[in-house]
């Protein structure tokens, strides 16, 4: 198990001779697995002729320095708070080395690959290649295969490992898709929504329940949540959002989930009517789409465009449509065959002058089934956003401390580095240290819902902000509590939570209700972009990366949420109490409370 003290890697320069003999020059193991991750099986050798998209991350030797600003402009003790950088700033702090630039394109050169072949980052440090399978091979000493889910019927084309010669390995940290089975589904499980139409539940019952911040809350919110429910629940009932201070919100989409617009007007007609006819706006990134038959419209890319949006409107919004995910049919060529879209999205964002101020993704992985090399990279990528005054949310996951199952006969928690030993399973990008990660919640008053993913990473190690916190409730468990199944200084998450069960989604032009902590980050999001737009109202920065303010002052400002666990891995999971805990964080928002606490900070 690798854990890593937030990238403090030291960068070492190989000094290479003007005419570096690439042919010939002794290839070493550069990256390995001990196996397909489970439910993948090896079939036949890929096609030599299939394409594959390489990605070629480049280290980032000032990376240590822009984390240093990272934690500088987000701590509101700091007197550098909000000072976020510009994208010049953070691309001058991720630029690779100028030696590390002339090494790797006279490899790619030796391969036949011309500067006008590359697609390279705003920073440079990523470049991208397009190659048939055959050259892949020979660059990367390996042999690529077609690989099978057992599952999902997914074909991929990969390797379990790969080589570069030995003069290359400071100058590159990661080639993918080589040996990465992650599938970054979204976090709505099929067993937390009912595909049958029903008539909508729209706040109509005349009882009311006392809310946490001591409103009423219509009590229908308990069977359907809406709209108006999450702003009386969340105190944000008197607050109005600005179209025109510059705040943005933006919203993920990836794996082909397309937000239908028809849903969308349908939604605000019965929810929020004064947003009816507005729209937002729609960015393809890397061939994505966005299809607007009803056919192709997706749940998850509905659920948080409606809620997203609904509850912010005026407030601009971004969708984000990513590709990058042509399942491979080894019985029909496919042009390009990757499934990593978070280095896409990654790539095009840091490319822009300008960003939404708040940005939300529901999609994640297992941990395991993500190489420790690109978790770190994407994770790095996510500390730009940050240092550029993004608050970055990510949904903690829908099963508990692993695979939702409490059985220990019919639990699949295995680890994948050949010892199939029985162990938690985080989420990434859920674990990295530089997103907020939000848990779910259920019913009013509120508990722990029973999926909401929470543990502590074995690839992060706990960040400062999160020391006494978390320290605190390992402190409460009983000596030996799941000793062996977590890592105790990993990074724990999730941060805080919301809502995610009944949200009353428009889909296919009829109203369902959905469930997973995909409706609670986009939940929580809302809130944040409110408390930015709060901000810049008064002349004051965006909130950017939350963390430490969340873990040094703004969870006196959240709904503790004391009651629940989160069942896995043949455990009935962690307990939420008192405090932080590894199924709610610190809890959910009151809005009220958090502005007050938010304009009073510099």
């Amino acid at each position: 198990m690798r854990l890593i003290s937030l990238f403090g890697l030291p960068f070492v320069a190989a000094l290479a001779s003007a005419a570096v003999p690439f042919k010939g020059c002794q290839h070493k193991v550069k990256e390995s697995i001990h196996g397909p991750p489970r439910g993948w099986s090896r079939h036949s050798p890929a096609p030599k002729h299939h394409m594959l998209e390489l990605k070629i991350a480049l280290p980032q030797p000032k990376f240590p320095e822009l984390e240093q600003h990272l934690w500088e402009v987000s701590d509101p003790s700091h007197p550098r708070y909000g000072a976020h950088l510009s994208k010049e700033e953070t691309d001058a702090l991720t630029a690779p080395h100028p030696e590390t630039l002339d090494i790797v394109n006279e490899w790619l050169a030796s391969h036949g690959l011309a500067e006008e072949s590359l697609i390279r980052s705003s920073a440079n440090d990523w470049v991208t290649i397009r190659v048939p399978v055959g050259l892949a091979e020979e660059m990367l000493d390996t042999t690529y295969y077609i690989y099978k889910h057992a599952k999902t019927g997914e074909s991929i084309v990969r390797t379990t490992s790969y080589s570069l010669p030995e003069i290359l390995h400071n100058h590159v940290d990661l080639i993918q898709p080589t040996t990465m089975f992650a599938r970054f589904k979204a976090f709505k499980s099929t067993l937390h929504w009912a595909n049958q139409a029903q008539p909508p539940v729209l706040s109509t019952s005349s009882g009311t329940i006392t809310g946490p911040a001591g409103n009423q809350v219509d009590a229908s919110c308990n069977s359907s949540v809406t709209i108006s429910c999450l702003k009386q629940l969340y105190n944000s009932v008197a607050y109005n959002t600005s179209a025109t201070n510059g705040n943005k919100l933006g919203l993920t989409g990836y794996l082909g989930q397309y937000a239908n617009n028809m849903d969308l007007q349908q939604f605000y007609q019965l929810e929020n009517p004064p947003a009816y006819g507005s729209n937002y706006t729609f960015v393809s990134i890397n061939g994505g789409l966005n299809n607007q038959t009803y056919a192709a419209a997706g749940i998850e890319a509905n659920l948080d465009t409606q809620f997203g949006f609904g509850l912010t409107w005026p407030t601009p919004g971004t969708f984000y449509s990513t590709g990058g995910e042509p399942p491979f049919n080894p019985d029909m060529l496919t042009p390009t065959d990757t499934n990593e879209p978070y280095s896409y999205w990654l790539d095009y964002v840091l490319s822009q002058p300008m960003l939404p101020q708040a940005i939300s993704t529901s999609y994640g992985d297992d941990e395991q089934t993500v190489p420790f090399t690109y978790a770190t990279r994407v994770c790095a990528g996510m500390a730009v956003l940050g240092a550029r005054g993004v608050s970055v949310m990510f949904s903690s996951g829908d099963f508990g401390v692993g695979d939702g199952d409490a059985n220990p006969a019919t639990q699949i928690c295995y680890s994948n580095d050949g010892l199939n030993v029985t162990k938690f399973l985080p989420d990434f990008p859920a674990s990295c240290p530089y997103v907020t990660t939000v848990g779910g919640t259920v019913n009013i008053p509120e508990t722990a819902v029973f999926f909401s993913g929470g543990g502590f990473s074995n690839y992060f190690v706990r960040p400062a902000y999160q020391e006494v916190a978390v320290s605190e409730y390992l402190a409460k468990l009983a000596p030996g509590t799941y000793e062996g199944l977590y890592t105790p200084y990993g990074r724990a998450y999730p941060d805080v939570s919301a809502q995610a069960m009944h949200f009353a989604v428009v889909y296919q032009g009829q109203t369902i209700p959905v469930a997973g902590t995909s409706c609670s980050s986009p939940t929580f999001a809302s809130f944040v972009s409110m408390l930015n737009d709060a901000r810049l109202n008064v002349g004051k920065t965006p909130l950017g990366f939350l963390n430490p303010f969340l873990y040094s002052s703004g969870y006196t400002a959240l709904n503790d949420i004391t009651a629940g666990n989160n069942p896995g891995c043949g455990t009935q999971g962690f307990n939420a109490t008192t405090g932080w805990d590894p199924v709610t964080g610190f809890g959910t928002p009151n809005f009220e409370k958090l502005k007050a606490l938010v304009l009073s900070m510099p």
